[in-house]
Parts: structure tokens; sequence; C-alpha cells
């Protein structure tokens, strides 16, 4: 469980929010409460106090070196995967902004290895869901799929005592 002042690389992927939607009308308890759909670069990152100016010149640059072309990237998010409790949806047009953010921050382990050094990315769906349930969740999740869309900026996240709050929103400029 995430503590006060943990921070987070994120891609907010509001297309995607009735999927998340769709889990919780079957139990609240494997959606996140406050968290919008997203795919997440790097969890996580640097404690809240930590991240200033040059951390954000530095994310800015790994960002630049991902998506040298700039402006928004297109996104299609086409199929369910689970494990267990587990539902999610990859999103592999993110793997390289994923990997230069890791690049540029080595110390910083997605998830601290729980999926090994270099986990794929995805929206997480449910976790945690009963296995009939999480069987019904990646069904309903299935028909509204695929889901076109395009994400312009990267934003990173703080974990404070009344939930998650916006940092930094970096955009992808070309």
């Amino acid at each position: 469980m995430p503590v006060p002042g943990t921070t987070a690389v994120l891609v907010l992927l509001p297309d995607a929010d009735p999927l998340l939607e769709a889990a919780a009308q079957l139990d609240t308890r494997v959606v996140r409460p406050g968290v919008p759909a997203h795919a997440t670069l790097l969890y996580p990152w640097l404690p809240a106090d930590q991240v200033g100016a040059g951390e954000l010149r530095r994310l800015r640059a790994a960002l630049a070196v991902a998506a040298p072309e700039g402006g928004p990237l297109s996104l299609r998010l086409t199929e369910v995967e689970g494990d267990g409790g587990f539902i999610g949806i990859p999103v592999p047009e993110l793997r390289p902004l994923a990997t230069a953010v890791r690049t540029a921050f080595p110390q910083q382990v997605p998830y601290e290895g729980r999926f090994g050094s270099d986990p794929a990315v995805h929206l997480t769906v449910s976790l945690d869901a009963a296995a009939d349930t999480a069987a019904v969740i990646a069904r309903r999740v299935t028909e509204h799929l695929p889901i076109v869309t395009e994400v312009s900026a990267v934003h990173v996240v703080a974990l404070a005592p009344e939930g998650w709050q916006e940092l930094a929103a970096l955009p992808l400029t070309s």
C-alpha cells in the first residue's frame, strides 16, 4: 500500500474510464478509488519532496528521446489480459515512453520489482477480484473494446492524505 509522498509517472486514459466503471459496477473493491483510468510508466517514482525542477527537466528530456516527433500519441486498447483477480489492457504504444523514463531513473525499480525489472505497460481494470467476478469483468470490458484514443501529456502524481494529486503535466509537444 503506498504511503503519502509516493509519486508515479502516468499517462491518463479518460476514454477508458468506462472500463473501470464496468468493473466497479460488479465490485467497487477491485477498482482503486479516486484514480482515473491510466497507464503507469514508472511507479514508484521519487519521493514527492525530491521532485523539483531538475527532476522534471530530466523526465522531460527522457520523454523527448522516446517521442522526438512530439505531439499526441495514438493508442489502441484492443485486448483483455488476466491473471487471477487482475484484469488489464496492454498499451504497447507506451512502451518507448516507459523505457525512456525507467532508463532516466534507473534507481527507481518499477513496482519495486514485483513484476520484474521492465514490466509491460498496461491499464489496470481490476485488482484482487474473485475468480468469478474477474471473468465477468473481462467479458464486460471486452464489449467496450477496441478503444482508440490519443494522449498528449504525461502526468506526475503524488499521494497526499486526501488522495492522489497532480504535481506536473508534461506535454508531448512537437
